[in-house]
């Protein structure tokens, strides 16, 4: 949206942002904490997994973590590229033969059918990875902070924001709270963190753009999912939201393009993000 900078200043910003793939790289972070879960959810299927298994299976989480859109997938995520590594542990009708490019194409339909055939339940795997991600974050604080990392840039960009930010994001909102405390020295204030819990983000952005403090502010939504803002594009009450898909976060390549192609979204980099904020 070209507005002339006197009224831009004028009419203020709304930013919403994503956190995980905007504003932190918890990538490393997210892998390890999904094989201690699994390992806690299934202990019976690794018994006997060395860590050279587990080291593959960490390094295979990185590449398949763009389809991640809640944390709790990604014990389902370890447990399926366990099965495709293990035959003689394999339980899912999915995984024989199953390459990382397969689940990064059809996550979404692979997804519902080993919930179904391992049994498993969405609160529970929440539950249990949270758990361990607290376990982790009360025994090592300073190890499992370092596991995460900002993107250059992103912790001067909130520091100094001269727009209005909130955090949009489906962790846990005691752990974006945390890194951003001690990785960007950013406190958001309870009621600019809407985490896990509080609704889909479209509705999220339908209940900010309706709020009487909000009136007349330009909105933007920052993302790193391109399913996240294709949803958003379906609402029609939300066409007055300003769409970005950043190109430093979980997404591929072939997203970016598919981004880039469509009127609605804007490709975004970090040095960008940055002034946008400021």
């Amino acid at each position: 949206m070209n507005v002339h900078s006197s009224t831009k200043k004028q009419m203020g910003h709304l930013y919403a942002l994503d956190f995980d793939g905007v504003i932190c790289d918890s990538c490393g972070e997210t892998a390890i904490s999904a094989l201690k879960a699994a390992k806690l959810r299934w202990p019976a299927l690794f018994k006997g997994v060395d860590s050279t298994i587990e080291d593959w299976i960490v390094d295979q989480m990185i590449t398949v973590r763009p389809v991640v859109e809640t944390g709790y997938e990604t014990l389902l995520l370890v447990r399926l590229l366990l099965e495709t590594r293990v035959p003689s542990i394999r339980k899912s009708s999915v995984a024989e033969g199953l390459k990382v490019e397969d689940i990064l194409e059809n996550w979404f339909k692979l997804k519902p059918i080993v919930m179904g055939e391992w049994n498993e339940n969405r609160d529970d795997l929440i539950d249990l990875f949270g758990k361990v991600r607290d376990e982790w974050l009360e025994r090592d604080f300073t190890g499992w902070i370092g596991a995460n990392r900002l993107y250059p840039g992103t912790a001067d960009a909130l520091r100094f924001a001269s727009s209005k930010v909130y955090i949009v994001t489906t962790k846990q909102g005691r752990f974006a709270d945390a890194l951003l405390r001690e990785l960007a020295g950013v406190t958001i204030p309870p009621e600019r963190l809407y985490a896990l819990g509080t609704g889909p983000k479209v509705e999220v952005l339908k209940k900010l753009q309706k709020m009487p403090e909000h009136q007349g502010l330009i909105l933007h939504f920052v993302e790193d999912r391109l399913a996240t803002l294709k949803n958003v594009i379906k609402e029609p009450e939300l066409d007055q939201w300003n769409l970005y898909l950043v190109d430093w976060g979980f997404n591929t390549q072939k997203e970016r393009e598919a981004a880039a192609a469509n009127p609605r979204i804007q490709l975004l980099d970090l040095s960008a993000f940055s002034s946008k904020l400021k």
